[in-house]
């Protein structure tokens, strides 16, 4: 899965967004995630508050940690590549670490964020990530395309697409 938005704003706003928590709960399904930038490192995510409110409103009980993985590669402000796991739903988390590259490149004026998700081998997680549940009314949110439109949001407005 690839996808490919353009923020107007600089490279260094679009890493800090992406990797810093006060960030990263900000926007998408929310989500506070601890980076450790070096190569071999690992991070997580943990759930906000309100994230565990609106789970134990629908009857679903959210880990301490929603997502787990390890930094392969950092090179700020211009690449993060990951191994990622899903742990909020255990068929997702049952198929193990997939890879997850941002790219942040200058873009005329603009930045370019290219993200790269290899779902090989991750049927569950691929359907998730994709959006599929949203569109067949199956629950489990917009995936990518609706997380990364979100920071898009953010960015550029100060604003999510839900405010």
């Amino acid at each position: 899965m690839v996808i490919d938005i353009k923020q107007f704003r600089t490279p260094e706003q679009v890493w800090a967004a992406i990797t810093e928590p006060e960030w990263t709960d900000r926007y998408g399904y929310g989500g506070l995630t601890d980076y450790d930038l070096r190569p071999g490192a690992t991070f997580r995510t943990r759930p906000s508050e309100s994230m565990k409110a609106s789970g134990a409103e629908q009857g679903f009980e959210i880990p301490d940690t929603i997502i787990d993985g390890e930094v392969v590669e950092a090179d700020p402000p211009r690449r993060l590549v990951l191994l990622w796991r899903m742990l909020m739903d255990p068929e997702a988390a049952a198929e193990g670490f997939t890879r997850l590259s941002y790219d942040i490149t200058p873009a005329g004026g603009a930045t370019r964020l290219t993200v790269v998700h290899e779902l090989t081998g991750a049927p569950k997680l691929a359907a998730m990530v994709s959006g599929a549940g949203e569109d067949a009314g199956t629950g489990g949110g917009g995936g990518w395309s609706w997380i990364l439109s979100d920071l898009k949001s953010l960015l550029e407005t100060g604003k999510t697409l839900a405010q």
